[in-house]
């Protein structure tokens, strides 16, 4: 089954089924604390979802990708992070995936983003262009698992810190820690 998907930029009717959706993708995902969905629900309250892009297959949303500001300790400014992204289990390896990574990566292009980078699978992220950066990285994260992608040629050093968002976990008082799940 390879279905037609279209990739559009969320909308508040979408709110509900992109949690649903981020429920359902890293329910069973091992290297997972199931904060996700708290994570695209806290950056949306922060206003700091500068792209926020869902996949559609007949009116259904099955897929999303969040990217939000990143700040890095040498001071180069307008990078994001990507993250989290998620699709339904039953529309997964069916191209959805990519193609929300490839079209949020244009989006950022578009907005005059320097880079992206990211926590992720160390076998997935490469064909799109990230790599693992000596001297670049995010404290508490083994170097294997992140990745960045400069699109102007300049690669910063030093320490990336997501969005405080990416510590939320569902609790009243926020505690936890998301990007330790690697």
């Amino acid at each position: 089954m390879n279905p037609m998907f279209v990739i559009r930029w969320e909308t508040d009717a979408d709110v509900g089924a992109i949690r649903d959706v981020t429920l359902s993708a890293f329910e069973t995902l091992a290297i997972s604390n199931h904060t996700e969905q708290f994570i695209v629900e806290a950056l949306r309250a922060a206003s700091a979802l500068t792209v926020s892009l869902v996949a559609e297959v007949d009116g259904q949303v099955v897929g999303h990708i969040a990217f939000s500001p990143v700040t890095m300790s040498d001071g180069t400014r307008n990078w994001y992070g990507l993250g989290p992204v998620s699709v339904l289990p039953a529309y997964q390896r069916q191209g959805i995936g990519k193609a929300l990574i490839r079209e949020g990566l244009s989006q950022l292009k578009d907005i005059n983003a320097q880079g992206c980078c990211l926590v992720g699978h160390p076998d997935y992220y490469r064909q799109f262009g990230f790599m693992n950066v000596p001297g670049l990285g995010v404290e508490g994260v083994p170097p294997e698992v992140f990745f960045a992608l400069s699109f102007d040629g300049h690669m910063p050093q030093g320490t990336v810190a997501f969005h405080e968002a990416f510590r939320a976990d569902g609790r009243q008082d926020g505690a936890g820690d998301a990007l330790q799940r690697a």
